[in-house]
């Protein structure tokens, strides 16, 4: 309610005056500082929230990357280098490789509990079906398509990858319409500009220009048998891990794995090779001398 100024009636006039120094109603009612309503400030975000927003800034960065390495992978495949691999040779070992950080993808959306905030949930649900949907058609290539038809089986793959956008609307548009969400997402650091996925600070890695790493099984690769061991590769060579006939090479910067339907080149240490149900392989590490290769049953 407005303040007013001190009024008297003077009867013979029926004259106000206002009291103070000859102001109105409208500059008293400034100078009262109660003329309007301040916005209640906005509270906070839930540490929850700001997790939840800076994993779907994550699944949005991962993606992105994830479509930009196909489009470098598909250039490699339409004119290879001379010396180099084959068209047939990268397109496989492109087709191998690429629906891993996808399916990495649904799992963490999959995982991913309700914000809080509808119409963000919306949007985590759109992006799951969405992926899922990408995810369903990558199970039905094989990595042999490639020695049929090298630049077709990959384009194909590549449309698939690039489908990979946000849907509408997106996470930068809800933050305009809804304060928690914008709060949230200044807050989470991987919605700050630039952010890139980096190693599992817990899980230190090998220095690459440095020594390789003692394996477990040194060079027994009949250790592999079961499906379960760590071996050292320095040269050609055929292992027989759960029952799967896998030949490894070894390059600078490297790791080539040939199966008798698939081939897949990994860069270096960390990569990780999946063949089906039947067996993982994670490149511990890898330099000039050859590589420390972890053999996993799912």
């Amino acid at each position: 309610m407005f303040k007013r100024g001190t009024v008297a009636v003077v009867a013979a006039g029926l004259v106000l005056a206002v009291g103070g120094c000859g102001g109105g109603a409208d500059e008293s009612t400034g100078a009262s500082g109660k003329g309007s309503a301040k916005p209640a400030p906005t509270r906070p975000p839930s540490k929850a929230l700001v997790k939840w927003v800076g994993d779907m800034c994550e699944v949005t960065t991962v993606l992105k990357t994830v479509r930009e390495d196909s489009t470098a992978e598909l250039e490699k495949i339409r004119a290879p280098k001379d010396p180099g691999p084959s068209a047939d040779y990268l397109a496989a070992s492109y087709l191998s490789r690429t629906p891993l950080p996808v399916e990495d993808t649904e799992r963490d959306l999959e995982r991913l509990d309700s914000s809080g905030v509808p119409s963000a949930d919306r949007l985590r649900d759109a992006w799951l079906k969405k992926v899922k949907g990408v995810v369903s058609e990558l199970d039905k290539v094989s990595p042999a398509d490639a020695f049929e038809d090298a630049e077709g089986s990959a384009s194909d793959v590549d449309e698939l990858v690039q489908s990979l956008t946000s849907p509408k609307p997106s996470l930068t548009t809800l933050t305009k319409k809804d304060p928690r969400l914008a709060s949230a997402h200044e807050r989470a650091k991987q919605c700050a500009p630039g952010w890139e996925p980096g190693p599992d600070a817990s899980t230190p890695k090998p220095d690459p220009s440095g020594p390789l790493p003692k394996a477990a099984d040194g060079k027994n690769t009949g250790a592999c048998a079961d499906g379960e061991c760590e071996v050292l590769v320095t040269s050609a060579v055929d292992i027989t891990a759960n029952g799967l006939s896998v030949h490894v090479t070894t390059a600078d910067e490297s790791v080539t794995f040939r199966t008798a339907g698939t081939v897949m080149q990994l860069g270096g240490q960390g990569g990780v090779a999946e063949f089906g149900d039947d067996l993982t392989v994670t490149v511990v590490a890898q330099n000039k001398d050859g590589a420390v290769l972890e053999f996993t049953t799912p």
